[in-house]
């Protein structure tokens, strides 16, 4: 990724913290087998500070949208907490295949993650898992180019567990559009459908919330629109 096309993607910045736009198929920072990551790209956002952003938190590599990075370490320190303590208000936008049987609801179902033979891993609903509660509502539907029903929905996360979201709406018949490990079983192979839409936080106690609204990726569009959605005016 070059300096300016990172400059392009930020959403908003201050004093304090940066919120970037994510693009999906980048992982934050570098896994066991090394590779590309955001972090390594970092430096191009110093703004004349000696040092470069850190991640307030973590996006999963195929998600796009809203990333929240602060300046410095007690940014880091006050924004780590803010999202600790459920202080960040968090939208997401998946396309599913399939169509909750309720319009909107709230889904408490724990979490935990599981390994396999081959060294992999994934998470699973499970009595002893963590916490993990998601709060949703279907936005649109329409009919995918295979003939499947697909919905346009948006999340409300309330806690933070890894693959939150994918998990949850997998659990209500309605897994992501691109999402073979939870459930998407429609032919060909496609990006993952889940957009960290929008962000919003109170950093400043005497101003308004710190927010930011990502654009829809490119390939999200098409199905988006199949739903009903229009980009505004």
């Amino acid at each position: 990724m070059r300096e300016a096309e990172l400059l392009q993607r930020l959403l908003y910045r201050d004093g304090l913290c940066l919120i970037l736009d994510k693009p999906a198929g980048l992982p934050v920072h570098a896994g066991p087998g090394g590779g590309a990551n955001l972090e390594q790209y970092l430096d191009g956002l110093r703004f004349g500070l000696p040092h470069p952003p850190g991640l307030a938190h973590r996006l999963d590599r195929d998600t796009s949208g809203c990333l929240v990075l602060g300046r410095h370490r007690k940014a880091l320190s006050r924004l780590g907490k803010l999202f600790q303590s459920g202080g960040v208000e968090k939208t997401y936008w998946a396309v599913t295949v399939g169509v909750p049987t309720e319009p909107e609801g709230r889904i408490e179902l724990p979490l935990k993650k599981v390994s396999n033979r081959t060294g992999g891993w994934k998470m699973v609903s499970a009595p002893d898992g963590q916490a993990a509660v998601t709060e949703y509502r279907v936005l649109g539907t329409g009919e995918g180019a295979s003939g499947q029903r697909l919905a346009w929905i948006e999340c409300h996360p309330k806690t933070g567990r890894t693959h939150q979201i994918r998990v949850h709406l997998a659990a209500l018949g309605a897994p992501i559009l691109g999402d073979p490990q939870y459930g998407d079983k429609t032919p060909g192979q496609r990006p993952l459908h889940l957009l960290a839409r929008a962000v919003s936080f109170k950093l400043y106690p005497n101003k308004p919330p710190v927010a930011a609204e990502a654009p829809v990726p490119p390939h999200m569009r098409a199905a988006l629109e199949t739903c009903g959605w229009r980009e505004a005016a």
